[in-house]
């Protein structure tokens, strides 16, 4: 069974990790309402996809409190 001569160093160990970094993701503004999202996916916002309405917009409804 293989097992390390020497005990991996603090450094060696960051070195070896410095790739794991997460990125930041590319966003795109939306070309129906100009907020930001991801690209290729319907807008959060106005539900727009490649220039039509794809899925309907919540409506507010205000409930009253008795």
């Amino acid at each position: 069974m293989a097992v390390p001569k020497r005990k991996t160093s603090k450094s060696r160990k960051g070195m070896r990790r410095s790739h794991h970094a997460l990125g930041k993701p590319n966003l795109r503004p939306c070309p129906n309402c100009g907020t930001y999202g991801l690209s290729h996916r319907v807008c959060s916002e106005c539900g727009y996809y490649n220039g039509r309405q794809v899925v309907l917009e919540k409506v507010k409804t205000v409930t009253e409190s008795r």
